[in-house]
């Protein structure tokens, strides 16, 4: 059987990141990216993404939406940014 494309989490909601998404996963990685961007306050992206030790335009497309994010990605900016990214719970933190 062949694996259908999954879509980017932007496109799983009408206004991405001001509108809530409609999928279970969409919605998580709305979220985070929601969490991340606060958490970023007025660092640049590009200091998060050196302490973090990952690519600057892995993080520029979890903020918008055009990728999902993996558990190491996740891990790595919550101790960039030092806060949890995710509750867990699907409710905004």
């Amino acid at each position: 059987m062949a694996k259908s494309e999954r879509l980017p989490p932007s496109e799983l909601t009408e206004e991405w990141p001001n509108t809530v998404s409609p999928d279970i996963a969409g919605e998580t990685a709305r979220q985070l990216a929601v969490n991340l961007r606060r958490s970023i306050g007025d660092a640049s992206i590009r200091s998060i993404a050196d302490i973090a030790g990952l690519d600057e335009g892995t993080i520029r497309k979890l903020l918008s939406g055009a990728r999902w994010p993996d558990l190491r990605t996740i891990v790595l900016l919550e101790q960039a940014v030092g806060t949890p990214l995710w509750s867990g719970d699907g409710a905004d933190q």
